[in-house]
């Protein structure tokens, strides 16, 4: 009996160390328990089973990676991208402006000479998209990349932009301030959120009003003469906060390009008639505004978009917050102004090469980058995009400093 329980107690003092050793105690977290005062049928207290919860951190998801600061720099983005889409080429530049030019012209022609009913609506829609593109190339004279030089940029700018009444340089210096501040809750020149308190203090109209798409399709030139509802200011006067001092001249310029069209549109109406200047030139502009405020809208506003305050905004992480879309056929028409994030990050790059460096950059952005969906021939996808935004994206939470469009409008399924 002596030799077997001596063989018992050496077996144990063998055992007990394997049995103790748990491969999982240095992964695992134990949650809960105290040591029980029960005793076991041996008659020795035992601990009680620890819960072992053996799940690891989930992944985070594209949403929850863009709201944190991204691992690369705007130089990291700029050295993902082959040299030659930094090349601006005056004369690639001007053939896309020639034939925007040569298409207003061909399309008010063939409107006038055939003069039927369809036709001017057919007309109305296509030389309005003709306009927005003319807005595109003097949009890219503004950013300096249609040519290297600054005073033909300017120039080319000055007639694209006064033609179709928008002042070129009330306009680039705004849009400056936007590139500069996007994703800057407090400092974004356009489509940036107001705070849930603000917007609860609208009255109904107010919040009717809110990102309605049928006044956003008249917003633009609105905007122009009396900037963003709640911020002073005019695109024509160079006493208005949106310009600096050494600026005047400047917006005295434009302001004058723009009136001067003015006159040359009502001339032409004493020349002809006002339903003549109407039809060929008044109807298109407004579906040029409509354009215009739509498009610029949808790179700028998603209910997955992240908006930032204080110290956590930088200007990559705004320009990373802006959005590609796709316009299948428009594309080519209006310039590829669809590849929206890289043209924030790095608007120097000409538009012609948008393209290219967006699929250069695309592996470094990884979810930074929200691939935007593919169009068919016409993006009527891009209708139901943007009316689920308008309701989806009404205000961001009073505090935060990293936050996201919210909304008290039920979303339709």
């Amino acid at each position: 009996m002596a030799l077997r329980t001596a063989a018992v107690a050496s077996l144990v003092l063998l055992v007990a160390p394997v049995a103790a050793f748990n491969p999982l105690r240095s992964v695992a977290r134990v949650v809960g328990g105290k040591p029980s005062s029960t005793p076991s049928k041996l008659g020795v207290a035992t601990r009680p089973e620890a819960t072992v919860d053996l799940s690891v951190a989930a992944p985070l998801t594209p949403e929850e990676v863009r709201m944190q600061p991204p691992p690369f720099t705007l130089a990291d983005m700029k050295d993902a991208i082959p040299e030659h889409c930094f090349k601006r080429d005056a004369k690639r530049s001007a053939s896309y402006l020639v034939r925007d030019l040569l298409i207003v012209a061909g399309l008010a022609a063939a409107a006038v000479a055939v003069n039927n009913p369809l036709a001017w609506v057919a007309y109305w829609f296509a030389q309005g998209t003709m306009f927005w593109a003319l807005f595109v190339v003097g949009h890219d004279c503004g950013h300096q990349s249609f040519s290297e030089n600054k005073a033909l940029n300017d120039f080319v700018g000055h007639m694209c932009h006064s033609s179709i009444l928008v002042p070129y340089h009330g306009w680039r210096i705004s849009h400056r301030t936007h590139h500069q501040y996007h994703g800057n809750i407090d400092l974004d020149e356009s489509w940036y959120p107001m705070s849930k308190t603000d917007y609860d203090n609208l009255d109904l109209s107010g919040k009717l009003g809110r990102y309605n798409p049928l006044i956003m399709l008249i917003a633009y030139p609105i905007y122009l003469w009396k900037r963003t509802p709640g911020r002073d200011g005019s695109h024509f006067l160079p006493t208005s906060p949106l310009f600096k001092p050494s600026e005047r001249n400047d917006v005295l310029t434009s302001t004058a390009g723009y009136f001067g069209m003015i006159a040359l549109l009502i001339g032409l109406a004493v020349k002809t008639s006002p339903m003549f200047v109407l039809a060929t030139y008044g109807i298109p502009n407004i579906v040029f505004c409509a354009w215009l405020s739509v498009v610029t809208y949808l790179h700028h506003t998603d209910d997955t978009s992240v908006w930032f305050r204080g110290d956590a905004w930088t200007y990559l992480r705004g320009a990373l917050n802006t959005r590609d879309r796709d316009y299948g056929i428009f594309n080519n028409i209006h310039h590829d102004i669809g590849t929206h994030v890289v043209h924030h990050a790095l608007p120097l790059i000409p538009h012609y090469h948008l393209r290219e460096a967006t699929e250069a950059v695309k592996p470094l952005l990884g979810d930074y980058y929200v691939e935007p969906t593919k169009s068919g021939i016409l993006p009527v996808h891009l209708v139901k995009e943007w009316l689920d935004s308008t309701r989806a994206c009404k205000y961001v939470a009073d505090e935060g400093d990293v936050v996201m469009y919210e909304s008290d409008v039920p979303m339709k399924k």
